[in-house]
């Protein structure tokens, strides 16, 4: 064979070789992956992250962990994804409120939630509902609404804090319903459950999967829940619709988002290892248990859902006139 063949020869091996060496030294992923909860543990949000990503786990022969980092109504959590290296290792598990409330509340963020943040999927939404100290004497929404209206402001209820999911959902409740309460911000949403268990406050809307443990103790009482229909789980408990707020719904949810600038293929990657975690029948059932709905989502859903709702709560917000600290 002739020095020019030889060549050639050569040429063509390392063409051919170079792809496999490459894809094996940068195979997605050889190496455990954090998900990012800027909420307390035992929120719905980590709930629902910590099931996902144990199937997650399994599938991908790589440990994904949760990470909990709560703080500054999340921001501090979201900033840290934000900032992390777009290859895939540092993922955000976060909660509408951190996507689409905060950025209405608070105009000067450090990022931008769709400039500084890549979407992956939805994952789940979370069902919410009103829960009250079992010793309260309202047994349904529309005995809180009356209640209420018989001594404005008398009535305390709990939240994650100002500008929290829970402060919102009841300061809607709250004005479609005509009454005025007394809000009473808690460090997070577990807090907050807690303190309607412990009767330092007589109610709080919150995300089934933050309560349903409580519920399920007779810590606390479920006195309506926020869907368009009475749920499955729980057939005996009138929708706040039912109860006179005709057409009142709230509900939350979850997703996965990634640093801006993460290579298409590895959210292609995480995003049909997500949709495959949530196709599992064992997985779909510890969510519904915890009362969350499995969703799922191709990356371009999320980002209009999430376009989308940043301008419904930029209204709703400033209709309910909250504003943050």
């Amino acid at each position: 064979m002739t020095r020019k063949a030889w060549a050639s020869a050569l040429c063509t091996a390392v063409a051919l070789l170079t792809p496999i060496v490459s894809q094996a030294q940068g195979a997605y992923p050889n190496r455990p992956i954090r998900m990012i909860v800027p909420l307390a543990a035992g929120s719905a949000v980590d709930v629902a992250a910590r099931i996902v990503a144990q199937k997650m786990s399994a599938t991908l022969g790589q440990t994904v962990v949760v990470e909990n980092l709560p703080g500054a109504a999340g921001l501090t959590g979201a900033d840290r994804v934000a900032k992390s290296a777009p290859d895939g290792y540092t993922i955000g598990g976060f909660n509408d409120s951190i996507m689409t409330m905060v950025p209405a509340l608070q105009p000067k963020l450090p990022w931008d939630i769709l400039r500084d943040f890549t979407p992956v999927s939805l994952v789940a939404t979370v069902e919410w509902g009103i829960v009250a100290t079992p010793s309260a004497p309202y047994a349904h929404a529309a005995g809180l609404i009356a209640a209420a209206k018989a001594a404005p402001e008398a009535i305390n209820y709990g939240s994650g804090g100002i500008g929290s999911p829970q402060h919102i959902a009841m300061a809607l409740f709250a004005s479609e319903a005509g009454i005025s309460l007394t809000h009473v911000p808690y460090k997070g949403a577990t807090q907050a459950a807690i303190g309607v268990a412990g009767g330092e406050v007589p109610v709080a809307f919150q995300g089934l999967a933050t309560v349903n443990p409580l519920i399920k103790g007779n810590r606390v009482k479920l006195i309506a829940v926020s869907t368009p229909r009475r749920m499955p789980q729980y057939p005996e408990v009138p929708t706040v619709s039912e109860s006179g707020l005709r057409g009142f719904e709230f509900n939350s949810w979850f997703a996965v988002l990634a640093p801006a600038g993460t290579p298409a293929e590895i959210v292609a990657k995480l995003n049909a290892e997500i949709v495959k975690a949530l196709a599992d029948p064992g997985v779909r059932d510890q969510l519904v248990a915890q009362g969350l709905t499995p969703r799922g989502s191709s990356a371009e859903e999320l980002g209009s859902a999430t376009r989308a709702q940043l301008a419904k709560y930029a209204a709703l917000i400033k209709k309910a006139g909250i504003k943050a600290e």
